[in-house]
């Protein structure tokens, strides 16, 4: 007669039937394998201050977003004539650069950053332009935007990259500034939100222009869309004044002659 075990509920089952219930593992060689140790790349200062200066931000600062698509037909036969006849070549970011500083130009309001004890109203527009390099993400900025032609933006933020991508970059150069425009439109990204660089109050993430089916005046043509998303910071600057800062730039952008008039 056959020894019983007693089951889990109770009950009782054959031993050789409760021996099969509990099947053992083998490990194959490939598991017992340690696993590849990653090469430790120690931190630069500039990705250590990045490192921490965005996360006070995202944790500090109460982020909100504005988001849509401007139409840049208009914008990129602009750039087309206005390259015909310029040294320096301008990029579709140096008219967006220069249409963001009118646009805080027209709404004071948003040209601001938040202070413990007063809001800091700016008397000029300086845009920190987001530039890749070897180290890390460096803003240089762009001072006075709103008083600069896009022949005279172009130069100043091709010369200010290039020193940024050799690590050349004074502190007063890179320190500071109003509002941020970050592009990543130039990879193919759509559409992002950026993180707030502080003091600033505003960022503005700019996707790729892509072509798209659109309705115009009751007529369905093609037109070439951009998404951009405004990330805005709450204490500074409301919903209301973040959506005109919005509107005007998305008119600007779409109606650009205002950008290449003195």
């Amino acid at each position: 007669m056959s020894k019983e075990v007693e089951s889990p509920a109770g009950g009782e089952v054959p031993k050789a039937q409760a021996d099969k219930s509990v099947p053992t593992r083998t490990e194959t060689k490939d598991e017992l394998a340690p696993t590849a140790v990653p090469d430790s790349v120690p931190h630069s200062m500039t990705r250590m201050t990045i490192a921490r200066r965005l996360t006070e931000s995202k944790q500090q600062v109460p982020h909100f977003y504005v988001k849509g698509a401007c139409r840049i037909d208009a914008l990129l036969s602009l750039r087309k004539r206005i390259n015909a006849k310029a040294e320096v070549k301008t990029s579709v970011n140096d008219l967006i650069v220069r249409a963001v500083a009118l646009a805080l130009r027209e709404v004071p309001d948003a040209n601001v950053s938040w202070g413990e004890k007063a809001m800091l109203k700016h008397q000029q527009v300086d845009v920190a332009v987001a530039v890749a390099t070897p180290r890390g993400l460096v803003t240089p900025i762009v001072r006075n935007v709103e008083q600069k032609q896009p022949q005279e933006i172009a130069s100043e933020i091709q010369e200010l990259a290039s020193r940024a991508r050799a690590g050349r970059l004074k502190p007063h150069e890179y320190q500071g500034g109003t509002v941020t425009v970050s592009n990543l439109g130039m990879f193919g990204v759509e559409e992002f939100s950026a993180i707030i660089n502080p003091p600033q109050s505003m960022i503005f993430a700019i996707g790729a222009g892509k072509e798209q089916v659109v309705a115009n005046a009751g007529q369905v043509e093609v037109g070439t869309l951009m998404n951009v998303t405004v990330s805005v910071d709450h204490r500074a600057v409301d919903g209301a004044v973040a959506a005109q800062v919005f509107a005007a730039f998305k008119r600007l952008i779409e109606q650009p002659e205002a950008l290449s008039a003195a």
